[in-house]
């Protein structure tokens, strides 16, 4: 390796002039920052703690796959795990915690993902301090700690975040897929509500650990597909009942869905990962059911989204969002993966897993840092009320790879990033690295 640096080095100086070469082999032309994140995509200042807890819902509806058919239901309690991460005291003597899923989707051999965290398993909350909480809503067969790099993130910068765990109905055929899905048409927006509901119950009975720290008047909700679907109907949005996508569902068991959405959930602010339910042959909402929204919303897309249909699904989703203000970050030439670990999967791993937590084109791990940035944006500006972090949404120019920040000749970058002076870049990216990027706004009324 020395000598190949050695080599280049001479090519440069036999190319452009020994002076230049000087200049080029100078190391450090500005205080750079380590990584490639932007800006608001490193950890914040607080140390993480993570606990897993069970959430009992009575009296939900349920249907079996013959119910499909007749129409009936059944009542039972819904049992689900929750984790949750939060501001913990210190802890520099412990390990950070070890995630572990299987994935086992019919005629797949299983998966198993082993991933390490930055969050320590029950390290004992800040005993002082008021933070949002944020609820986290995976997609159709995924799991709580999917995005738990998102969720870690979010809780460093002061967020009490819980990531629920939908426990949806595994798949076993093409009977047990219709199946599975019409149970998640109805329960998804149910579910976010029911753990919202029971978790603002318990911060305001229980001062003690992380519910301690929660700021009930200050509420986030991500939902990643059709944790999307859901999140859009509890922050207010009404569904289309008589869109045939629902005609799999017994109508007993929408109408808890349809009860439930005479009231919005008490949800400040929403981020949309690739929200399912827009696409024209799927579609569950009208124009007028999607305006009853009022809350700031932020979705997040890949350009070529081919589950939730970006061209005619999640833009005409954007559109129609028009008693909010609202912006949406695309990602160019990327499909629907565009949230999620970047996991090591083994290499003859079945393509089937690859395909289900992996994008085509963007590196995951690139994804993971700019959604944090963007993210945490948008939650301190709606959620914190801080206005500087307008700066990093409102960005100078639709189009990123329109930025412009000079480079001098033979200039080495070193990590800077787009600040004050530099208003024609997105603000926080490093130079040249703001690209394939698009941010649309616009506000309520339009």
């Amino acid at each position: 390796m020395k000598k190949r640096h050695i080599a280049l080095a001479t090519v440069a100086l036999l190319s452009v002039g020994g002076a230049t070469a000087a200049y080029v082999a100078t190391p450090t032309v500005h205080e750079g920052a380590p990584g490639e994140a932007p800006e608001l995509g490193r950890m914040g200042e607080f140390t993480v703690g993570t606990q897993e807890l069970p959430f009992a819902m009575p009296d939900r509806v349920t249907f079996g796959k013959l119910d499909m058919a007749t129409g009936g239901t059944q009542s039972e309690t819904r049992e689900l795990m929750v984790r949750i991460y939060y501001p913990a005291q210190n802890a520099a003597d412990g390990e950070p915690i070890a995630y572990t899923h299987t994935m086992a989707p019919p005629d797949m051999q299983p998966v198993t993902l082993d991933y390490t965290g930055r969050a320590f398993a029950d390290a004992p909350a800040l005993t002082e301090g008021a933070f949002p909480l944020v609820i986290m809503s995976h997609g159709f067969n995924g799991w709580s700690t999917q995005f738990s790099n998102l969720a870690e993130h979010i809780a460093s910068r002061g967020y009490v975040v819980a990531s629920i765990d939908h426990a949806d109905r595994k798949l076993e055929g093409a009977t047990d897929f219709i199946h599975s899905f019409a149970s998640v048409l109805a329960s998804r927006s149910l579910d976010q509500r029911q753990v919202l509901g029971q978790i603002l119950e318990r911060a305001e009975a229980d001062n003690a650990g992380a519910f301690g720290l929660i700021d009930p008047e200050n509420i986030g909700l991500i939902g990643y597909s059709m944790g999307g679907y859901g999140a859009l109907a509890s922050v207010g949005g009404v569904y289309d009942y008589e869109s045939s996508t629902f005609d799999a569902v017994p109508s007993d068991a929408m109408a808890p869905v349809s009860a439930a959405a005479d009231e919005a959930a008490p949800i400040d602010a929403m981020v949309a990962f690739a929200p399912w339910g827009g696409q024209p042959d799927n579609r569950v909402w009208s124009a007028e059911g999607l305006s009853q929204i009022t809350a700031p919303v932020m979705i997040v897309a890949g350009s070529e989204d081919d589950v939730s249909n970006y061209a005619d699904g999640i833009s005409w989703i954007f559109d129609q969002l028009t008693g909010t203000d609202r912006r949406m970050l695309v990602y160019r030439d990327a499909r629907h993966n565009i949230v999620g670990n970047a996991f090591d999967l083994p290499q003859d791993a079945p393509f089937r897993a690859i395909e289900f937590v992996n994008e085509p084109v963007w590196r995951q791990g690139r994804i993971n840092a700019i959604n944090q940035h963007f993210v945490a944006a948008f939650l301190d500006l709606t959620l914190k009320g801080d206005a500087s972090m307008a700066a990093y949404l409102d960005v100078p120019m639709e189009n990123s790879n329109d930025g412009a920040w000079d480079v001098a000749f033979g200039e080495q970058l070193n990590g800077k990033m787009a600040g004050d002076g530099e208003p024609e870049h997105w603000r926080g990216f490093q130079r040249r690295w703001a690209l394939g990027l698009e941010m649309h706004r616009k506000a309520a009324g339009e």
